[in-house]
């Protein structure tokens, strides 16, 4: 398995804030050769619940060159066209941020069919809950720079960190097309195994920058379910993959084993 835990940014430069969405990828090499990639994020509902509002949600956001922050007018037009952003966000800002990645939950938010070998589907949602107890993340953001990863670097020095892959049973009737939309809480989970992270190393060989962390790549028995933003998630991805692989190759921003 080879993961990546960043924040969510167009730019590697941007310094860690404390309700920056924190981001989990992996990629599973199963015995048999298939591959398994999952990108998650700390999360409990997605903002809009396909492509265009997304899309829409970006021109919304993008800020006034007049003030530095998006228009409120354009803002108050997205929100009252997109009535499912304006319940996602209000569930997106009653969930703290965590402290650091080692103690946040990550949430796949799209929904998948697991199918047995009778053919018979299930929709599954599923989480990485972490180990390490919750702690809300600091009143004012610390000024270093990379706060966050540097955190991530002096816990894993005090030894592994641990999340459990928590898949959650959807039933009849629960959203299945709509990343904004939750699940009830008391859905029946099952613990599917334990995460172990001992060891960390910066991007600089590549191991995760050339890696596309496709939603789509599902391994045998896990099939994509009739959300909108599964495909349109792995057609950007796509295109982000390869505009990276013709960019000049960089130094990390992050630097793995410098102590503060």
């Amino acid at each position: 398995m080879v993961g990546r835990l960043s924040i969510v940014g167009p730019s590697p430069e941007v310094a860690d804030g404390s309700e920056a969405v924190r981001s989990m990828a992996l990629d599973f090499t199963l015995p048999d050769g298939e591959a398994w990639r999952t990108s998650m994020n700390d999360l409990p509902v997605f903002p809009v619940k396909d492509a265009q509002g997304f899309y829409e949600q970006l021109v919304a956001l993008k800020p006034d060159p007049a003030t530095g922050k998006p228009d409120p007018a354009r803002v108050a037009a997205f929100l009252s066209a997109h009535p499912e952003a304006a319940r996602a966000i209000a569930l997106i800002k009653g969930a703290p941020s965590s402290s650091g990645f080692a103690n946040a939950t990550y949430n796949g938010l799209n929904t998948f069919r697991f199918v047995d070998a009778d053919g018979k589907a299930t929709p599954v949602r599923w989480s990485m809950r972490p180990v390490d107890a919750f702690e809300p993340g600091p009143a004012e953001t610390p000024r270093e720079k990379n706060y966050l990863f540097d955190a991530l670097a002096a816990r894993l020095r005090q030894g592994p960190a641990q999340w459990h892959l928590i898949l959650v049973i959807g039933q009849l009737g629960d959203p299945t097309s709509d990343a904004s939309l939750p699940w009830s809480a008391d859905r029946e989970t099952i613990d599917a195994g334990t995460l172990t992270v001992a060891a960390i190393e910066s991007e600089a060989a590549g191991n995760c920058r050339d890696i596309e962390f496709d939603p789509l790549v599902l391994p045998s028995g896990i099939e994509p379910s009739d959300d909108p933003m599964l495909s349109a998630r792995s057609a950007a991805y796509s295109v982000s993959f390869t505009r990276r692989a013709g960019e000049t190759k960089t130094p990390s921003p992050v630097q793995v084993g410098r102590d503060r």
